[in-house]
């Protein structure tokens, strides 16, 4: 990356609701089993936000970025929320936020790239940096899924759930966090993996059912990231002129451990680099990154400052996918 100033992780948070939704909760109303869900997922509960909405998780979680650093508000200059289940349309989670925290110095602004919201929002927040005078951005991931989900559905509800994480980027004279990136998208591919479609609706235009929940194709979304996300891993590190084995952790999009198993194996680099959290917190699309990232500096296993070579990949709806190689 070509940068005219530097870029480096300063802190991250999260914040995660408080209503746990296990496995055997779901067979209440879903012909579905504890078993059954571990099994083909990983996945042993899922948190659930009952009242508050994705600018609300957003706020707690750049609030805990904000206390890990001794960072004043009023210098965040840029707050990008990377997010598929907006509070609305308008305005913006990321002005929500803005307001919240009362970083009214900021510009603000949603990014949707669903579940590689967080690495496309901390690629541009990376570049949006380096050449303003702005001295710091937070990055935010922050979903609440479970209002998108359709929970009749088997296929998609046991698989998400709602969280946020924040990173506080910090541009500066010295030390480059940002050391490479591959990102894509295919959008003819799409229809793999939607959510909130709607129809045109006015005076003019017939009526018409629309089906805003979620709906995805498991097996079009398993194949397209087996086939992909190694290769796109493998560019980014040799991008870098490094081997894989040169890389501390794969911190991958809390997907599916199936799925995260696979990548290791074609990647043929030992499970225990590619940490997971999916068994405690199911898919929480754009913040499941940030999350897995905030608990590994929480657990001592990452360390900011320690030079450690991580690589974030996310994948997911649009069909959009991407890697960050990052030295710490």
């Amino acid at each position: 990356m070509s940068n005219q100033a530097k870029v480096k992780i300063c802190s991250v948070g999260k914040y995660i609701p408080e209503k746990v939704l296990t496995n055997e909760d779901l067979t209440e109303w879903l012909d579905t089993s504890d078993e059954w869900i571990s099994s083909r997922t990983g996945i042993k509960q899922r948190h659930i936000s009952t009242i508050e909405n994705t600018s609300d998780l957003g706020t707690r979680a750049a609030e805990n970025a904000l206390a890990n650093s001794d960072i004043d508000v009023s210098e965040i200059g840029l707050i990008i929320v990377a997010t598929m289940s907006p509070d609305s349309q308008s305005p913006s989670v990321a002005c929500k936020i803005q307001a919240n925290i009362q970083a009214t110095n900021a510009i603000a602004f949603d990014l949707n790239a669903a579940c590689s919201g967080f690495v496309y929002a901390s690629s541009v927040a990376e570049k949006m940096l380096s050449v303003s005078s702005y001295r710091y951005a937070l990055v935010i991931g922050a979903e609440v899924m479970s209002k998108v989900v359709d929970w009749s559905d088997r296929s998609t509800a046991v698989l998400f759930g709602d969280g946020a994480g924040a990173m506080l980027l910090e541009r500066n004279d010295h030390t480059q966090s940002f050391i490479n990136e591959d990102i894509h998208a295919d959008g003819s591919r799409g229809s793999a993996l939607t959510s909130g479609e709607s129809s045109v609706q006015n005076p003019l235009t017939p009526e018409k059912e629309t089906n805003a929940h979620l709906k995805m194709s498991g097996r079009d979304i398993f194949d397209f990231v087996v086939r992909s996300v190694p290769k796109n891993i493998s560019e980014v590190v040799e991008k870098s002129k490094l081997q894989l084995e040169d890389v501390d952790y794969f911190i991958l999009h809390q997907a599916n451990a199936r799925l995260i198993k696979a990548v290791s194996k074609k990647l043929k680099q030992p499970l225990d680099k590619f940490p997971q959290n999916i068994q405690h917190y199911g898919n929480t699309s754009a913040a499941s990154i940030p999350i897995l990232l905030e608990e590994l500096i929480e657990n001592g296993d990452i360390q900011l400052g320690n030079n450690q070579t991580i690589v974030l990949t996310g994948f997911g709806g649009g069909l959009a996918w991407g890697s960050l190689l990052i030295k710490l």
